[in-house]
């Protein structure tokens, strides 16, 4: 694997790689704040409106198992420099768009771009820093990046949309993404490739992706039982596919490693719960408290700079000398005491007593959570599926996620009883955050009793290599 020898390349590497990632995680928020704007604009239906945000989830969540594994056939490199090109072609497209049609097919090409430069980030990473101490920082600095982007993208949506447009939540991606592309292209080192021999599974690829895609669809629009049958029907095509192909494109032993596969579980309903939050969050703020687009992003900064703070400047110290076991189970804990004080915030609530508290209890639990999962999720995956399990992770974050704000907007609407006053509002926003908290819980729960042994010991490291199956 060339270039991996020099130290402070690997870690401009780094910062190349995370710009990039920043770009798309900026994107899924950005957009957000921009939405009155874009429909007042554009002519958007209501219900034509939530697909700017549902045409780049399903490209986004669909592809990612997918393009991970594409990192490890033809090389992470080079599936990282392709996303990056298309998701900053089609980032342009989206600020040029003068019709609803036109934003909506951009946004979707944007997640084809999101996926394949996001789903290999991690698995590239892991294989930058094959050493514990650094490839615990480097996570680190990854998973910062991947959690307060998202309370970022809040901010810079309020900003960009009140001092310029609506089009500039796009535009604004062109220059990242052509700088992010330049710098990959000059120092992000090329890694070792497989071939598309050794996974180049068509058939399995198409039932992955069309189960992934419709399963994302029947949860952020559709929320049809038929649909959902059909997508796990063809998921369960695609695992039973895996398991008879000479060569598979998921290597179903690398599902067989307990920390592997609990960290991926607790990680998608611990996301699905804060991701759910993070919506309705907003929400509360503009429609209860009356907050307009910049204040709303500004009120986000305290959860950004814990999750900072914490990620940055405790995880991998605290994972190296206590074990990542035992960072994720407080950590967990508190993002489920932040949710339990939103669910006690009243609709005339003031921010320093009533939202305040609660967005840095869950901004020093995902500061030291998140970095815990994505490192046990990587524990002792072979160099040659790191891709794959990049994937994995990014896939359960975006499914996860899509799951709980959907399952969260049902309960919050159902509460209000559709009632848009703001006590209605509120009280529909308690139950939510309650079931938020809950879910957070029963993660706890499971990383409680699935995430142990002497792999998880302050040496996790060290686990031995999951077996390629």
């Amino acid at each position: 694997m060339t270039g991996y020898g020099a130290t402070d390349s690997r870690w401009l590497a780094l910062i190349v790689l995370c710009a990039g990632m920043l770009m798309v995680v900026l994107d899924q928020t950005i957009v957000n704040v921009a939405l009155p704007a874009i429909q007042a604009d554009l002519g958007f239906s209501a219900a034509g409106l939530a697909w700017v945000v549902n045409a780049y989830l399903i490209a986004f969540g669909g592809l990612l198992l997918l393009a991970g594994r594409l990192g490890d056939l033809v090389g992470g490199r080079t599936v990282y420099l392709a996303g990056l090109a298309v998701f900053t072609g089609a980032s342009l497209v989206c600020g040029l768009a003068s019709s609803p049609a036109m934003l909506i097919g951009a946004r979707f090409v944007q997640g084809v771009g999101g996926a394949l430069s996001s789903a290999v980030i991690l698995g590239m990473i892991v294989t930058l820093f094959p050493a514990p101490g650094e490839r615990g920082r480097a996570i680190a600095v990854f998973s910062f990046v991947a959690s307060a982007g998202a309370s970022i993208g809040l901010l810079s949506g309020g900003v960009l949309t009140s001092m310029l447009s609506w089009h500039w939540v796009f535009f604004v991606n062109v220059p990242i993404g052509v700088a992010a592309w330049l710098l990959a292209a000059r120092f992000v080192p090329r890694s070792a490739a497989l071939g598309l021999q050794a996974g180049a599974d068509v058939p399995g690829a198409a039932l992955v992706t069309a189960a992934l895609m419709l399963g994302v669809y029947t949860i952020v629009d559709a929320r049809s039982v038929p649909l959902g049958a059909v997508a796990v029907a063809l998921l369960g095509a695609f695992v039973w596919r895996q398991a008879v192909v000479p060569r598979p494109l998921l290597r179903l032993g690398l599902l067989r490693s307990r920390t592997v596969a609990g960290a991926n579980v607790v990680q998608m309903i611990a996301v699905s719960g804060m991701l759910g939050m993070s919506f309705l969050a907003v929400q509360y703020l503009q429609k209860s408290l009356g907050y307009g687009a910049l204040a709303t992003g500004l009120a986000f900064l305290p959860l950004s700079l814990a999750i900072g703070v914490l990620s940055l400047g405790f995880a991998a110290r605290l994972g190296a000398r206590f074990g990542w076991r035992a960072v994720l189970l407080p950590a967990l804990l508190a993002i489920a005491a932040g949710l339990a004080l939103l669910a006690r915030a009243p609709a005339d609530g003031r921010y320093v007593v009533n939202v305040l508290p609660a967005l840095l209890a869950m901004g020093v639990g995902a500061g030291l959570a998140l970095p815990a999962l994505m490192t046990l999720a990587m524990t002792g995956v072979a160099p040659a599926d790191s891709g794959l399990a990049s994937g994995l992770v990014n896939t359960g974050q975006q499914v996860g996620g899509a799951f709980g704000i959907a399952v969260l907007a049902a309960v919050a609407d159902a509460r209000a009883g559709g009632l848009t006053d703001p006590a209605s509002l509120t009280s529909g926003y308690h139950a939510a955050f309650a079931v938020a908290s809950a879910l957070v819980l029963v993660a706890l729960v499971v990383a409680a009793f699935v995430l142990r042994g002497p792999a998880l010991a302050p040496a996790v490291a060290a686990e031995p290599a999951v077996a390629a199956g």
